[in-house]
């Protein structure tokens, strides 16, 4: 059986054979929500659950799905009460190791592997002693993830993971499988590519459930292995701040869940719009939304009023897969203090511009 400290998914195998209540939850990106499945039901995330439901007839077992399309975990840990720990997972299956590979200057494998930390720990933190496994998905079109980053931090805790790319994508390397069998763009799976990423942690489930009665002393919490500044990040929406508008104007609009994505944040509709916000803080990010629909407009930010600190942060999305929430560090383990964040839309001079959506600040 693969190493790692299993007491608390023993825990809650214990408690279901018992017919005690449990939670099972999913949290990351595009392939958690289920992308490219036919229906909800046969993405991996949910045969996982049915395989929890199946193996303990006697327990109610009750079923959370975090995914959102694009996810990283920056994001993740930022909005990780409202859709996840809120709902008190016994079981966390996390899924960041595809959407953490970006590198844009301060957002790369060693500034995800802190956030990737921090949301390890936030969730380990908790009463509820969550059990935590790790999935590392794959773009099976490159062979790409960070799982090696991720499993590290995991390694550090005594947490197990299961890999795509060491099993699905190698097998297809091998011809077991071809590319389109596990999926139709090179990322997402079928319903056949989830299938198997769901057989693969049913198998590593099963082979705990074997030994689920003998007991292992559960991991003490270490030290943090990074510098592990993002483990209470918080995400700031019209709802916690109440920002000087200067043009931009709230968005009314009721968002109508954790999929909703583009509601409860500011909108600049022409050149010169402006917001102003003073937030407390050594770490700050932007998220805004890059749109498909373009033309969209531009908007410079600047910070505590430096003209040599300022950044564009352009609403034009170039995929056609559907509109993205973008993420921009603007202030990373910088001095804990009261900052200046000012944004305005730029004068592009385009007629019928898709407006500019700031969805929110990702503050620490």
């Amino acid at each position: 059986m693969q190493k790692g400290n299993f007491a608390r998914l023993k825990n809650c195998m214990r408690r279901d054979e018992k017919g005690e209540p449990l939670t099972i939850g999913f949290l990351g990106g595009s392939i958690t929500q289920g992308c490219a499945a036919s229906e909800h039901e046969k993405c991996y995330a949910y045969r996982v659950y049915d395989w929890w439901k199946r193996t303990f007839p006697k327990a109610e077992i009750s079923y959370v799905n975090g995914g959102i399309g694009g996810t990283d975990s920056h994001f993740g840990v930022s909005r990780v009460w409202q859709d996840f720990l809120m709902y008190q997972p016994d079981v966390a299956v996390l899924d960041f190791s595809v959407n953490d590979v970006t590198d844009d200057g301060v957002r790369n494998e060693t500034f995800f592997q802190e956030t990737y930390e921090g949301l390890l720990r936030r969730i380990l933190a908790g009463r509820k002693k969550t059990a935590v496994l790790i999935l590392n998905n794959v773009d099976y079109s490159q062979g790409t993830n960070v799982q090696q980053a991720h499993n590290e931090i995991g390694a550090w805790y005594g947490i197990p993971y299961v890999s795509m790319k060491d099993t699905l994508y190698g097998q297809m390397k091998a011809g077991r499988y071809t590319q389109k069998e596990l999926t139709p763009d090179g990322l997402h799976p079928s319903d056949q590519g989830h299938e198997l990423a769901a057989a693969e942690i049913n198998s590593l489930l099963e082979d705990i459930r074997v030994h689920m009665w003998e007991e292992e002393q559960e991991c003490d919490m270490p030290e943090p292995m990074t510098a592990n500044a993002y483990e209470h990040a918080r995400r700031i929406t019209i709802k916690e701040a109440s920002p000087l508008l200067a043009g931009f104007r709230i968005d009314t609009d009721e968002k109508s869940g954790h999929l909703d994505l583009f509601k409860n944040g500011w909108i600049g509709k022409q050149a010169g719009d402006r917001i102003l916000f003073e937030e407390e803080a050594s770490c700050i990010a932007l998220q805004y939304r890059k749109s498909v629909a373009g033309p969209a407009l531009r908007a410079e930010v600047r910070l505590d009023g430096d003209a040599s600190r300022t950044w564009i942060l352009d609403g034009n999305f170039e995929e056609d897969w559907g509109d993205s929430a973008q993420i921009a560090v603007i202030l990373h383990h910088g001095e804990k203090r009261k900052h200046r964040i000012e944004i305005e839309v730029l004068d592009d001079q385009i007629q019928g511009a898709v407006p500019f959506y700031l969805m929110s600040l990702i503050l620490v």
